[in-house]
């Protein structure tokens, strides 16, 4: 369900989303939706990312694990069936 919002907005702001929104053939709310919604994605993405990190620095992992990844990484690379350089699959 949708609800009806009013927000105080410059007009520059305005002028630029009126323009932004005919150039990709959407109506203003429509752009402002997107842009709202990509921004919290953005956003969210950007504190689980910290979060990771904090964790990482919090518990590092020890060079023995390092090089354990490394070798099942590789390992599991092997399996996989790799085009030959310069050609592509159809």
């Amino acid at each position: 369900m949708k609800s009806v919002i009013q927000v105080p907005i410059e007009k520059e702001l305005l002028t630029r989303l009126d323009r932004r929104a005919k150039i990709e053939a959407v109506s203003r709310a429509a752009l402002i939706r997107t842009a709202c919604t990509r921004y919290l994605r953005q956003i969210e993405s950007d504190e689980r990312a910290t979060r990771y990190e904090e964790g990482y620095r919090r518990i590092p992992e020890e060079a023995g694990e390092q090089e354990s990844l490394a070798w099942l990484a590789a390992a599991d690379l092997t399996d996989e069936e790799w085009p030959e350089a310069g050609r592509t699959e159809t």
